[in-house]
């Protein structure tokens, strides 16, 4: 398969410019106080006072809204990329309620932060070290935020993680026209001039993990899922077929693969919709996305459902691939129609395959974005350390595993969710650590 480097992405939402900046923020009401903050705030998971850093652009001091915004959220030039403001603190808008465009909430974090960390503006003020020292597994969203805040609280913390690069699945595993690499960079330098400390092309595995926990007083647990999930196909082993994370961290490191015209994304998940929407981006001409249920029941975003089907994503619902043809490379998938039987343990109603109606799609690049598999080993390695059913740490509502020097949040937790639900993680981990240790 032929490759391109240096690919050039169009961003879903480009930055503000200033006199953009300003007319947006002055449209917003200011709603909320002391006694009834506003719905904006209460929406966002880490908590930052949205009208505040609002009003703060709207008298043009984008500085000071950035450190509104970096008071709750260490991680918020990411997060003004890669929140899904639309169900989040936008979705909570009360100009929505009037008829009314919602405020920008997210490009006017963007605005703010970005000027911030060009002008070296700090996240927060180092304490000198108090004697203890963290460790933090992973440099993902909930790894950087709580290895941010607990450093500002005096903690010697120190951050593994396998990549070269920090970010996690925001690096490495959402779609570029949200976010390629910017400002990834500069928040780990802000988080590296408060004290964090990174080892990163650091594989974990449990002798290692032993090790580094015999040196620490506490352990943060930020790793994130694993691999795709394996779902095997007949023929899944032709030129063109791809698990969905190593097809999305191909385009973001800039190699971006040949796709041919037809592309099938396999699954109904947001990164499903990234990958679809990624394939129009470069190059395929006719993209589809092939869910064993109906609309009704996809996990993604409706919202996000709406841009891909506006941009020319076509979805076939209720279809369940069968397996992938082709000589010697991929040229179609089979499928074979469902039709939706009784609700299953996660109370969607289960696909149930008709006999005898199979059909083919044909296709040059098959994505299979179904899924991550949980870190089970993590039980090997940690003992006493408890899972939940689906395989993810359990924890209690402090972020305290089973095991109490070790803490957990983000996807390692949750399945899978958000940044700014990770950020949220980390930020209560970082508060329990801290209250654990004194």
């Amino acid at each position: 398969m032929s490759v391109a480097t240096d690919p050039v992405f169009d961003e879903l939402h480009p930055p503000l410019d200033r006199a953009a900046a300003l007319l947006e923020a002055d449209r917003c009401l200011e709603c909320g106080g002391p006694y009834a903050p506003a719905p904006c705030m209460v929406a966002c998971p880490a908590g930052v006072d949205v009208a505040g850093f609002i009003a703060a652009i709207a008298a043009d001091e984008p500085i000071d809204a950035a450190e509104t915004i970096f008071a709750e959220n260490l991680l918020g030039a990411t997060c003004a990329r890669v929140c899904p403001t639309e169900v989040l603190c936008e979705g909570a808008c009360v100009l929505a309620e009037v008829g009314r465009k919602p405020i920008a909430i997210g490009s006017l974090q963007r605005y703010a932060t970005d000027q911030a960390l060009a002008a070296g503006t700090p996240l927060r003020q180092a304490s000198p070290w108090n004697g203890r020292r963290v460790a933090v597994i992973g440099a993902g969203p909930a790894g950087l935020v709580c290895a941010g805040e607990l450093a500002a609280l005096g903690y010697h913390v120190t951050v593994f993680d396998e990549h070269e690069e920090v970010g996690g699945l925001v690096r490495y595993a959402i779609a570029p026209y949200r976010q390629v690499r910017e400002p990834l960079p500069d928040e780990a330098e802000a988080l590296a001039s408060i004290g964090v400390d990174f080892r990163l092309g650091t594989r974990v595995d449990g002798d290692e993990l032993a090790s580094i926990a015999a040196q620490a007083d506490a352990v943060f647990l930020a790793a994130g899922m694993g691999a795709d999930a394996e779902v095997m196909y007949p023929g899944d082993e032709l030129p063109g077929v791809w698990e969905s994370l190593r097809f999305i961290e191909r385009l973001k490191t800039g190699k971006l693969p040949s796709i041919g015209r037809r592309t099938v994304v396999i699954g109904g998940g947001n990164t499903a919709i990234d990958v679809a929407r990624e394939a129009l981006r470069i190059g395929a001409e006719l993209v589809t996305v092939v869910y064993r249920r109906s609309e009704a029941e996809m996990p993604a975003y409706p919202y996000e459902v709406a841009e891909a089907r506006a941009e020319g994503v076509r979805f076939q619902f209720l279809a369940d691939p069968v397996r992938i043809l082709g000589y010697h490379r991929t040229e179609a998938v089979e499928c074979r129609r469902m039709r939706l039987g009784a609700p299953d343990t996660s109370g969607r109603r289960r696909p149930e395959p008709l006999q005898g109606s199979e059909f083919i799609l044909a296709a040059d690049t098959v994505v299979k974005a179904i899924g991550q598999q949980p870190r089970r080993e993590l039980a090997d390695w940690i003992a006493g350390l408890e899972l939940d059913d689906a395989g993810t740490v359990h924890v209690a509502a402090s972020g305290q595993t089973s095991n109490p020097k070790y803490f957990a949040g983000g996807d390692l937790v949750n399945g899978g969710v958000s940044a700014v639900e990770a950020v949220r993680d980390g930020k209560r981990a970082a508060c329990a650590i801290d209250e654990w240790l004194r």
